[in-house]
């Protein structure tokens, strides 16, 4: 894996990182008209369920490990002091539901070893997954196995995450949009890095035939990351000066696949891996509506993010919220387990159109 890096070095990252929790927090930086597509679904209520809420039992495995539900936490920051904190009140957040959790690109703590500890949360969440998380184009990088390796050790990860963002590379003023040959290379890091291996979209979502070579290539998961939450083409625009770029950004801000088409699309691409819903996500109601799509699990990051800097107990009850959504969705179309909810006959296109036919994955 051989390339001279164009990144930006660890300070600039540090800087950047926190540009984007403040523009994330302050700014409108949703998409112009796409949407998630999830409108387009409902799930049918069942008057007679022929359940008990009692016996709903949302409880999954992820990596290994046994979570409460199939609900993580998205990879978010990292790398800046505002985001340490923010990943330390995740990971007990995360660690009292008994969901995932994924941290932000740790590029930044790879070159710089101080900033290490702004991603170093194993401590605080024992025994939950956590996933590590570097991007796709760092595999061009000379000795890049080591640096997903690094990654891994840093916090002890369970699973690493290199997630795919070529619009937002190909937008930022220091960007490094390195894709070509990336598919060998993510499928070399995943037959020697020792851990199951996720490709996550940023948020404009993954294709079919995208998933496809990837399953070829071996990874173990998609986090599909769809359109129709936040738009990073909006986020970028807000930290340029240059105003011919500004435009630019600004006409891509309806660019990518929503969520609940890069769902379906993912899954029949990519049948037998681990499929995480993401991208706009908002509510428990939105992850049951995805799992019923095909989704094994469901990612969620602003929600969580507005929660986190607000207090622990707003996350506390912000996660509550979701898990207890999902239960109750789960518990209104008499689905006992979440392979039930993907298999659920309830769901339902609201133009009459036929909705995809569930296909059961098999979980890591």
């Amino acid at each position: 894996m051989d390339s001279a890096r164009q990144g930006s070095p660890a300070r600039e990252h540090s800087r950047r990182k926190a540009d984007h929790i403040r523009i994330a927090l302050q700014e409108d930086v949703g998409f112009g008209d796409l949407t998630t597509g999830l409108e387009r679904y409902r799930l049918v209520h069942q008057a007679l369920p022929e359940i008990d809420l009692g016996d709903v039992d949302p409880r999954a495995q992820l990596f290994g490990r046994p979570v409460t539900a199939p609900i993580v936490i998205s990879c978010m920051t990292g790398g800046v002091e505002r985001g340490a904190e923010i990943n330390r009140r995740l990971a007990r957040a995360a660690q009292v539901a008994g969901v995932a959790m994924g941290v932000g690109s740790q590029r930044a703590a790879l070159d710089d070893p101080a900033l290490a500890e702004s991603f170093r949360v194993r401590e605080l969440a024992p025994d939950v997954p956590l996933m590590a998380n570097l991007g796709v184009s760092q595999l061009r990088e000379p000795g890049a196995l080591g640096l997903c390796r690094r990654a891994i050790d840093m916090i002890a990860a369970d699973a690493l995450v290199l997630h795919a963002n070529p619009l937002q590379e190909a937008l930022q003023p220091e960007g490094t949009p390195l894709f070509a040959g990336v598919i060998d290379l993510i499928g070399e890091v995943a037959a020697t890095v020792g851990v199951p291996v996720v490709v996550k979209e940023v948020g404009w979502g993954i294709s079919e035939g995208i998933a496809r070579s990837l399953a070829d290539a071996g990874v173990a998961g998609l986090d599909v990351a769809g359109a129709g939450g936040t738009s990073w083409s909006k986020v970028e625009r807000h930290r340029m000066s240059d105003p011919v770029m500004r435009r630019v950004a600004a006409t891509f801000r309806d660019w990518g696949i929503p969520t609940a088409e890069s769902v379906v699309a993912c899954r029949r691409g990519f049948p037998d891996g681990l499929l995480i819903a993401s991208g706009g996500l908002r509510s428990g109601l939105d992850a049951s509506q995805c799992v019923a799509l095909g989704a094994d699990a469901a990612a969620l990051a602003a929600p969580f993010l507005r929660a986190a800097v607000e207090s622990e107990a707003d996350l506390a009850d912000e996660l509550r919220r979701i898990v207890t959504e999902l239960r109750v969705a789960m518990f209104c179309v008499g689905a006992a387990s979440i392979a039930e909810l993907r298999t659920t006959p309830h769901l339902a296109r609201v133009d009459g159109a036929p909705a995809p036919s569930p296909t059961m994955a098999s979980p890591i």
